[in-house]
């Protein structure tokens, strides 16, 4: 069996060992796909804003307004190859 070693951030040299590295590459490719995937199934969002359209003395008259945010399929597919290079390059990383 081989025996674990618990490596830290040095406080004099400031450096993180591989397996930090590892498992933030890791978490950030994860979330990377997981955006992107989002974004491939939600191609857009809406979200209401409230103007004021009349006011005169004590009296307003509002208006409520609904807004659409269209997102593009390429910004999902970005961020998917985004994080399958993140991974791939965390793996790659922990082979040497």
């Amino acid at each position: 069996m081989k025996r674990m070693t618990y490596r830290y951030v040095s406080p004099t040299t400031g450096r993180r060992s591989k397996g930090q590295i590892m498992k933030a590459t890791f978490i950030l490719g994860i979330v990377l796909i997981v955006m992107g995937a989002a974004v491939l199934g939600y191609d857009h969002y809406s979200y209401t804003t409230t103007e004021k359209v009349l006011q005169v003395g004590p009296i307003t008259a509002t208006a409520e307004q609904t807004h659409t945010v269209s997102l593009p399929p390429i910004l999902g597919w970005l961020l998917v190859g985004a994080g399958a290079g993140v991974l791939a390059f965390g793996v790659w990383s922990r082979k040497d």
